[in-house]
């Protein structure tokens, strides 16, 4: 069951966390709750159990995410961008690239450990 917590977060954050909802077209809450979630996701790969490690193999960013960077980039070629959309754009490749990150971590695991084949 949900429980509701109060935090008193940094401005920047919470500006972040608007221009983030605003452009996803998402509620504030939904956006800080897929931070807080990739954060606590963020355990050593190597301490967590097989089927978990697998999943991060497999994981991507969402599919509103991953277009609106797709949208931000076009902007960007085109010269067009805002100051927020650039600032929106920084946190989509940020994102972008520590999923990226992980999931390579998580592929040498699973390759260690068995559960993927060696890449060629």
């Amino acid at each position: 069951m949900p429980q509701q917590v109060v935090l008193n977060l940094p401005d920047g954050l919470v500006q972040q966390g608007y221009e983030v909802a605003t452009f996803t077209q998402r509620a504030l809450e939904e956006v800080l709750l897929e931070w807080l979630d990739r954060g606590r996701s963020e355990t050593k790969i190597d301490s967590l159990p097989n089927d978990q490690v697998l999943a991060i193999c497999d994981s991507q960013m969402t599919e509103i995410d991953q277009e609106r960077m797709g949208q931000l980039l076009e902007r960007q070629r085109e010269g067009l961008l805002q100051q927020g959309e650039i600032e929106l754009l920084d946190g989509l490749l940020s994102v972008y690239q520590q999923g990226m990150i992980r999931k390579a971590e998580a592929l040498k695991v699973a390759v260690d450990r068995g559960l993927r084949d060696r890449l060629s």
